[in-house]
C-alpha cells in the first residue's frame, strides 16, 4: 500500500511539474510582448522599451526644441531608466503567478533526506549602477566591495617553466 501512495505522490508532482512548464512557456511568450514606457520633461521626451529593458522606440513631444541638447540627452536617459522600471515591474507581475505555483512545490531538500536547500545559497546579483560612464559611483563599485575582503592569495606553489618545459608524456624515461 506504500508503495502505491508513493506512486501516486510521484505521479501527481509529475503532473505539476508538467503544468509549470506549460505555464512557464505562456509566460515566456507573454513577456515576450512587453512594453515599458516613460516620459521626462512634462512629456517633451517618452522612451518605450521592449521586455529586456531595451529602447525600441523614443519619441519628442511639442517644446522639445525649448531644451537644450544636455536637456535632450539627460531627459533621454531619465525616460529611459523610468521605463526598464515600468517593463520590469510589468514582468514581476506576470510572473507572480508562476513564483507562487513554484512555490507550492516541494524542495529537493524535502524529498531527499540530509540534501541542503541549495536555493537558500544562491548569491543575490549586485544592482547594476545607473550612473553614467566615469561617475564616482561607477568607479567605485569597479573597486570592488569594502569589506576588507581581498583577492584569494595561494604560498604553497611552486614556480613552473611552461617556456623551457618538454612535454614527453608518458614516454618520458623517469617513468
Amino acid at each position: 500500500m506504500t508503495n502505491e501512495l508513493a506512486k501516486a505522490e510521484m505521479a501527481a508532482l509529475l503532473e505539476e511539474v508538467q503544468e509549470q512548464l506549460r505555464t512557464v512557456a505562456k509566460v515566456q511568450q507573454e513577456r515576450a510582448q512587453l512594453v515599458g514606457s516613460a516620459s521626462a520633461r512634462g512629456k517633451r521626451v517618452t522612451v518605450f522599451v521592449n521586455a529586456d529593458g531595451t529602447v525600441i522606440e523614443t519619441r519628442f513631444g511639442p517644446g522639445i526644441e525649448d531644451l537644450s541638447y544636455a536637456e535632450i540627452a539627460k531627459a533621454i536617459t531619465e525616460a529611459a531608466q523610468a521605463a526598464a522600471v515600468d517593463v520590469a515591474r510589468k514582468g514581476q507581475q506576470l510572473m507572480a503567478p508562476l513564483h507562487d505555483r513554484r512555490a507550492r512545490l516541494p524542495k529537493l531538500s524535502d524529498l531527499i533526506e540530509d540534501m541542503p536547500d541549495f536555493a537558500s545559497q544562491i548569491p543575490q546579483p549586485p544592482r547594476a549602477s545607473t550612473a553614467p560612464p566615469g561617475a564616482a559611483e561607477r568607479q567605485a563599485r569597479a573597486a570592488g566591495p569594502d569589506d576588507g575582503s581581498t583577492a584569494m592569495q595561494f604560498s604553497n606553489v611552486e614556480a613552473y617553466d611552461h617556456d623551457g618545459a618538454t612535454d614527453r608524456g608518458v614516454t618520458d624515461s623517469s617513468w
